[in-house]
């Protein structure tokens, strides 16, 4: 019996040694105690837990998720199911995380921690309003609990409330001035509302605070490239990759910047855009066969992938047309990759015969589902831009996979087969800009869908005796210093004129100031500029009556922005260019016949505007038939576009066929 009692007592000294050593991060000693205290008791249930703990720390989840299971085994504790769900989390088996934090508030509700872990986990699955659920019910237990108020905030940031998400995140920085992550969330909430120098001032503090956090380089970039400043957020994509090499929405948002810079080739962009389909395809066991319906007739199935099947570009181009696919021909099956939906989300989605949410899955897990439901031609709708799922792609779920709509140059992905696009935007000596093989459709590769009700056009207010005014209604990131210069130079050659910019980052007083400081250094006073923020689309539309002619940017033009100032019978002036992106207000004048509103270089581009602003009768006459124009052309022509893209499908695995 003495032994016995000499035997615990010493095994609680080494322990509580373990334990001192845990507090002070010597993790290694730490270890050491613990499996000395195990030594003596192999059923000690702390000793197992916090050797699960150790290997949390050091992201060895599969050896925690054994270490605590046998401390489960022993005695079930609230806390040790909080931490094995902590372990599950960081494995990436998100529902049985899930499960085992919501077993730990079972055993304990008072665990502020537990909901707060859970609602990691929630947010994680992309289940927004469950995670904010968790985060308040942490709050309730613990006012005082700086990780729940930031959890909040940035959680409630994507639920669209940015003040709110703001106002917790200041709270957790006042309980916890040195909580980087916070700082880190605060910025995300100034950027969603368009304060993008005081989010950039945010990252820089969570930068110094958390320097090895590849999310805070990743958020200095956005909102650099937000604020016109491309050279700088590649510099910083660049230092988040060099913490997480393999990190795709680093990559993307890397990808997506380079695309547009104006020193970088197409050569150089295809290069980068090839490293990241190696890196992507690391990891993968892509699928090589294929259960299709081989049934005589059997309509093809065909699938969508994308964040963006919304009230956004993309939707604006596929409601039309996915209103007249025939479902004899095709069988459509979205893949949504985010939970925002709305009107046109409602309205699209009786188009598909199946619609699936990717959101909650790892990129197996995904392309599994896609495999599963059979899918013949499998489209990515996203490209390089936000909430895209271009991993999954590199399981080759589908046997036919192509790029569409979303984006505008190469994925990188060698498991994407076709980049879709037209003869205006995909010329023949430019296929070398892509891994994937060029599919060009007729009569264009977009088909915009008017919008309903329509907006009327009020041509009162074109005067030919008022000095004409210039506009660009559209994301101001896009213009560059030289598009900048290009256009102050245009304003400095028409007295009188006015610049009208319409963009969310003129939601705030300090990038209306910027901007109009920019343009002070080119000559042009601030009573010549309009600057105003964003609106609801329709009041967005309305306010093309205010402008005579649109000043598209490069090399990055406006593409939806074009359609819609086409619509509302506003011609729209663009740059040739030398690539997919830069033809792509090019494809949308050209398919209504506006093809001398291509400039060749910048001279022509400032002899045009100049020209065509110049000639006021002419302005006027083409303006009072341009939405008559756009609604007779082949750029909504939804019907005939419905034809050509089944066509297309069809052939694409005719193509496959042949070769299997």
């Amino acid at each position: 019996m003495s032994d016995f009692t000499t035997d615990r007592s010493s095994a609680t000294g080494l322990f509580e040694a373990g334990i001192a050593h845990h507090r002070a991060g010597r993790l290694d000693e730490a270890r050491g105690f613990y499996e000395r205290t195990l030594a003596a008791i192999p059923r000690h249930g702390d000793a197992l837990h916090l050797l699960g703990v150790i290997a949390i720390q050091r992201q060895q989840y599969a050896q925690a998720f054994d270490l605590i299971c046998r401390a489960i085994e022993i005695s079930e504790q609230a806390i040790y199911f909080d931490n094995l769900g902590s372990a599950l989390f960081g494995w990436g088996k998100l529902t049985a995380a899930a499960e085992s934090h919501q077993q730990a508030i079972a055993l304990d509700p008072q665990s502020f921690r537990a909901h707060n872990n859970l609602g990691n986990v929630l947010h994680r699955m992309r289940l927004p309003a469950a995670a904010a659920a968790s985060f308040r019910a942490a709050i309730v237990l613990n006012a005082d609990f700086a990780e729940a108020h930031s959890n909040l905030g940035n959680v409630l940031r994507e639920l669209a409330e940015p003040e709110m998400a703001a106002e917790h995140c200041r709270k957790a920085i006042a309980l916890n001035p040195e909580f980087g992550e916070a700082h880190n969330n605060l910025g995300n909430a100034l950027r969603t509302r368009g304060k993008l120098v005081e989010a950039a001032e945010c990252y820089r503090r969570a930068q110094r605070l958390m320097p090895q956090e590849a999310q805070v380089p990743l958020n200095l970039g956005i909102v650099n490239r937000e604020m016109g400043k491309p050279d700088e957020g590649i510099a910083y994509f660049r230092q988040a990759l060099a913490l997480r090499p393999s990190w795709a929405e680093a990559w993307s948002n890397l990808l997506f910047s380079l695309s547009f810079a104006e020193k970088v080739t197409p050569d150089a962009y295809l290069r980068e855009a090839l490293t990241f389909g190696r890196i992507a395809c690391e990891a993968v066991r892509p699928y090589t066969a294929w259960s299709i319906d081989a049934t005589p007739g059997a309509p093809l199935r065909v699938g969508f992938v994308s964040g963006d099947l919304r009230s956004h570009p993309v939707g604006y181009f596929l409601e039309g047309v996915l209103a007249h696919v025939d479902p004899a021909r095709v069988r459509l099956y979205a893949y949504s990759t985010r939970p925002i939906e709305d009107a046109l989300t409602a309205r699209i989605k009786p188009r598909f015969a199946v619609w699936r949410t990717l959101v909650g899955l790892n990129d197996e897990q995904a392309a599994r589902a896609i495999h599963d439901d059979g899918i013949q031609v499998l489209l990515d709708l996203s490209g390089h831009t936000d909430s895209n799922r271009l991993p999954v792609f590199a399981w080759k779920p589908a046997p036919v996979q192509a790029s569409w709509i979303g984006y505008f140059a190469s994925t990188g992905l060698a498991a994407i087969d076709y980049v879709v696009g037209d003869e205006w935007v995909l010329p023949p000596d430019e296929a070398g800009h892509f891994v994937e093989r060029p599919w060009r459709l007729p009569h264009g590769y977009l088909c915009f869908t008017p919008p309903e009700p329509p907006v009327e056009i009020d041509a009162s207010r074109r005067e030919a005796e008022a000095p004409p005014t210039f506009g660009y209604l559209g994301d101001f990131s896009k213009v560059n210093d030289r598009v900048a210069a290009v256009w102050a130079k245009i304003l400095r050659r028409v007295p009188g004129s006015k610049l009208f910019l319409k963009a969310f980052q003129f939601g705030n007083d300090a990038e209306r100031e910027a901007a109009r400081a920019r343009f002070g250094a080119l000559g042009i006073d601030s009573e010549r500029l309009v600057l105003e923020g964003p609106s609801p689309r329709a009041e967005y539309l309305a306010a093309y009556n205010r402008v005579d002619l649109v000043l598209s940017p490069f090399p990055y033009p406006g593409g939806t922005t074009t359609a819609e100032g086409l619509w509302m019978g506003v011609p729209v002036l663009c740059k040739r260019g030398d690539r997919f992106l830069g033809h792509l207000c090019e494809s949308v004048v050209r398919s209504v016949g506006l093809d001398d509103w291509i400039a060749a270089d910048e001279d022509d581009y400032v002899a045009k505007a100049t020209g065509f602003v110049h000639d006021r009768r002419a302005l006027a006459a083409l303006t009072a038939t341009l939405r008559a124009r756009v609604l007779a052309s082949s750029l909504t022509d939804a019907p005939r576009f419905a034809r050509t893209l089944e066509d297309a499908f069809a052939a694409m695995w005719r193509t496959y066929e042949s070769a299997a």
